[in-house]
């Protein structure tokens, strides 16, 4: 008997059937990255003109001498004493409206500055400064919202992409000082001014951008304690690194306009000399994101690290220009190297959940060495000298390098278990 069969039409899959959505090459297809990383951008003109002007207009009221860095550190100290409540208005608000509530105080912030320019009111500028630090703790944070709008594939080059939009800072910020330094009989008043109209452009580019919704149980469950969170290994090294990292660089960086000034050098060497070393930060941004994907974060961080300590090497062969040159160049390289790391590093140690108490905590570590290395690196370089300085700035740096050999080690021994 003769067997038959039928056999059935072939039916296309479901995903067959619908049309396959192209995967993104890199972040830098998405507008959403691009704005945000204008938005940092804009961020660091603001950050970049406080630091050239506000010292200046410091000196020109504070009534000691000693006091005139005061509004400079009180941007820092702003910031860190911001981290809790950034991190709870992230929580309650949602990414865009908190970015744009802390625009929205920079915008304030700097036209109180302008007014206390012009009324000649001292401790009006540091208290307005002071607030301004929540807008700097609140804009620290896009880099990790760039994470959240790149696919999980690509939150690496994501959070690298974002970080070079300093690159628009390291441009604008000593440009729109020195062209608006005379716009009003005040000095540098209309600087602020034009800082208050940066802020609003940020807020209209901000509204063009969708940040994903938070998770659903963000509502109902905040994760684990904080507490808990901070002693995991890799949360230790995150904050770690990224604060002695940040630390060390704003330590060097600081010092060095009075060490050239000190050692005869021109101030045009030294703006060629700052100039290389924010090139450094953040021009390498554009391909740091694809070095992480590739080799991993802990042998990048390592890279960052190496860096910085030949950039103290270098320093404590001379001081004359070339010296200075490429030891701050190397210093925005490594620095770029470790934070970005560290950054993408710390992705790893929270839930979407507790995403706003974890980069709260880790944003206070980093602010609140800043203050410190802010303080310290005058004092240091006034009455210890570069040399010293340099000397001192190792301690950090060995700090950092056992924390980076104690997480790898941690890692290589469990994968071997």
């Amino acid at each position: 008997m003769r067997r038959t069969t039928t056999t059935a039409p072939i039916q296309k899959r479901p995903f067959e059937r619908r049309r396959r959505r192209p995967t993104p090459a890199s972040p830098a297809m998405n507008r959403n990255l691009w704005l945000l990383a204008i938005c940092q951008g804009l961020f660091l003109t603001n950050n970049v003109t406080f630091i050239a002007i506000n010292g200046l207009v410091g000196l020109n009221l504070a009534p000691l001498g000693w006091m005139a860095t005061l509004p400079v550190m009180a941007y820092v100290v702003g910031g860190a004493l911001s981290t809790g409540l950034v991190a709870h208005t992230q929580r309650h608000f949602g990414r865009k409206t908190s970015f744009q509530l802390g625009l929205l105080v920079a915008v304030l912030s700097a036209l109180l500055c302008c007014y206390a320019a012009y009324s000649r009111n001292f401790w009006l500028l540091v208290t307005a400064t002071l607030v301004a630090g929540y807008y700097n703790a609140n804009a620290q944070l896009y880099r990790f919202a760039a994470a959240e709008l790149a696919l999980p594939s690509f939150r690496e080059k994501a959070v690298s992409l974002v970080m070079a939009g300093g690159l628009l800072g390291a441009v604008a910020g000593p440009n729109l000082a020195a062209g608006t330094r005379g716009l009003t009989d005040v000095p540098f008043a209309g600087a602020y001014l034009a800082l208050a109209g940066v802020a609003l452009l940020a807020m209209a580019l901000l509204a063009f951008i969708r940040f994903p919704p938070p998770p659903p149980q963000q509502a109902h469950n905040g994760g684990r304690p904080l507490g808990q969170i901070m002693r995991q290994p890799v949360f230790v090294v995150a904050a770690a690194a990224s604060a002695l990292g940040y630390g060390v660089m704003n330590l060097l960086m600081a010092a060095t306009p009075i060490a050239m000034q000190v050692c005869g050098l021109p101030f045009s060497d030294v703006a060629i000399v700052l100039e290389w070393h924010v090139i450094g930060m953040f021009a390498p941004g554009f391909f740091t994101g694809h070095l992480i994907r590739k080799f991993g974060t802990l042998p990048i961080m390592g890279v960052g690290l190496a860096l910085n300590l030949v950039c103290v090497l270098i320093a404590l062969t001379g001081v004359e220009f070339r010296q200075f040159l490429a030891a701050l160049f190397l210093l925005g390289l490594g620095w770029n190297f470790l934070f970005t790391g560290a950054t993408t590093l710390a992705l790893t140690a929270y839930r979407p959940e507790e995403k706003d108490k974890a980069q709260g905590a880790l944003n206070f570590c980093v602010f609140a060495v800043l203050a410190v290395s802010s303080l310290a690196s005058g004092v240091l370089v006034t009455t210890q000298g570069w040399t010293l300085l340099n000397f001192g700035s190792l301690l950090p740096l060995a700090l950092t390098g056992l924390a980076l050999a104690w997480l790898g080690l941690g890692r290589r021994r469990r994968r071997s278990l």
